[in-house]
């Protein structure tokens, strides 16, 4: 089936998501949409899906105007979509998910799971997705997870599927299997739009690439252009994507975490018994797949989480269970993952938000009053140093841009003198070219002699800035590896399987190693 937008548009206020965007998808065609976070990609599918209306812009399907009141009326058009975040209900069977919203009935009105079960063999055999029906969704692994996704949509008929951000939570093998499923499905003659802003997956399955960047399409490329050329599409400028780093300099042992444990909320073990150290200058990266600890481990090194056990120590001094204010005060700095909740003050000028953990004395404030000649020139020196892209240090820092406010945390952080850097998604929804500068800032602060512990559950990142490497899975350390282990190897230990002494073949989870 053939997809035409033409002249897209969609307003949220005065925010221009979509502006006039045109996109062609032909039958049995990967058409890559390619764009930052924020750049308007889904945005676009969701107008598509008939989750938002356009205000301007038609949509075709085989040369047919449609009108999508819902997402109803897109499903019955044909179109089907792979959401990022699964639209799965755990406690339901595969063939309960499947067949959730369109239930067939038998006689008597009752629902006929039977049917839906046979709906779902007779895909997956089709495409050889090895899924079961009966099987519990929240005892499957999060690969199969989006199988059944792909399911439910092709037993509605779809012949457009949309993979918005699809390998988000997946591991590199994983990744693996659903470009040879999209291979597939694209051999079946399904049309695919492909949403992602990874640069690897692009050029791996596409058969064309449009670049979106702040609404607009800025042009189209083939899947034999460099990284280097489409960065530079979707950022409007020359982009340096290697991370340029020297061996480093090792000093003594600085941050010591010994059998550490966290219970969350609710009784859960998140981490289980964690045990690492870190170097001065040197960057120890923790990789894992979204959901297996790191975010709580990351917050018990900073004092966010309360139910912890065992011992965190940074140059002799026990920090375990003790204040954020205190661990900031032993030199600590923190970027954590979602920069709006827990990273600035939306409503706090940039300034301020650049005094944040220094509010309680001098030099920035004094006899209970802040010192605003101080703090605006602290605030201009380091708009400038980091290159915040703001018309004022008095603008609201909920107005700047992803990367532009993670500019604004790294800033606060990185103009402390610091024991121990501690970096969760330091990248995440930023562009291309903000990444290359934070990248930088991260080796400079290692190179300085400070101890680093980066959290991503980006790949590509964790392998740049990487001197060691810890993979965690539900909770574990799965190993501690060198920097340049291999993908693969790593994309293993991300699904439980532990490296073998030799480092270069990984043992089942559990196994001796």
């Amino acid at each position: 089936m053939k997809l035409e937008l033409r002249g897209i548009t969609k307003k949220f206020g005065s925010l221009v998501a979509n502006d006039h965007i045109d996109l062609t998808v032909e039958a049995g065609e990967i058409h890559c949409l390619l764009g930052e976070n924020g750049a308007g990609k889904s945005t676009l599918m969701n107008v598509l899906y008939g989750l938002y209306r356009a205000d301007e812009g038609e949509i075709l399907l085989d040369d047919r105007l449609q009108h999508f009141e819902g997402p109803g009326d897109a499903m019955r058009a044909g179109i089907g979509m792979v959401h990022q975040h699964f639209m799965l209900i755990p406690v339901f069977t595969v063939a309960e998910n499947v067949m959730l919203g369109h239930e067939q009935t038998r006689a008597g009105g009752l629902i006929d799971l039977a049917a839906a079960r046979q709906k779902v063999r007779e895909i997956s055999d089709r495409f050889g997705f090895d899924v079961d029906p009966d099987a519990l969704v929240d005892d499957l692994p999060v690969g199969v997870q989006q199988r059944v996704e792909i399911i439910k949509a092709l037993s509605r008929d779809a012949r457009v599927l949309v993979f918005d951000e699809p390998t988000a939570v997946l591991t590199p093998q994983e990744t693996d299997e659903l470009m040879a499923i999209m291979r597939q499905l694209k051999e079946s003659g399904a049309s695919i739009v492909f949403i992602t802003h990874k640069l690897r997956e692009v050029r791996e399955v596409a058969d064309r690439i449009t670049v979106v960047r702040l609404g607009k399409v800025v042009g189209e490329a083939e899947p034999t252009a460099t990284n280097a050329e489409l960065a530079s599409l979707m950022v409007g400028r020359a982009v340096e994507l290697t991370v340029q780093k020297e061996e480093p300099t090792l000093g003594e042992e600085a941050l010591e975490v010994e059998h550490l444990t966290v219970v969350d909320p609710i009784g859960q073990l998140v981490v289980n018994d964690v045990s690492f150290s870190v170097r001065r200058g040197e960057v120890l990266a923790v990789a894992g797949v979204q959901g297996n600890g790191q975010t709580e481990l990351t917050e018990a090194l900073v004092g966010l989480q309360s139910r912890v056990q065992g011992t965190i120590t940074l140059d002799g001094q026990d920090l375990t269970r003790h204040s954020v204010r205190r661990i900031l005060d032993a030199g600590v700095g923190f970027v954590p993952e979602d920069r709006t909740e827990d990273g600035l003050v939306g409503e706090f000028t940039v300034a301020e938000n650049l005094m944040l953990d220094r509010s309680d004395g001098e030099p920035f404030v004094k006899a209970g009053n802040v010192q605003r000649g101080f703090l605006a020139e602290f605030a201009r020196d380091k708009v400038a140093e980091f290159d915040v892209r703001t018309p004022g240090i008095e603008t609201k820092a909920g107005r700047l841009s992803g990367g532009n406010q993670q500019k604004v945390v790294l800033a606060r952080e990185l103009s402390r003198d610091l024991n121990l850097l501690v970096a969760a998604q330091p990248t995440r929804g930023v562009d291309v070219g903000s990444i290359e500068f934070i990248h930088k800032r991260i080796i400079e602060t290692r190179d300085a002699g400070v101890p680093v512990v980066v959290v991503s559950t980006e790949l590509d990142e964790v392998t740049a800035l990487a001197d060691r490497i810890m993979v965690m899975y539900r909770g574990k350390v799965v190993g501690i590896v060198p920097g340049d282990t291999p993908r693969e190897v790593l994309g293993l230990m991300m699904a439980g399987e532990r490296p073998a002494p030799s480092g270069d073949a990984p043992t089942p989870e559990g196994a001796a190693a």
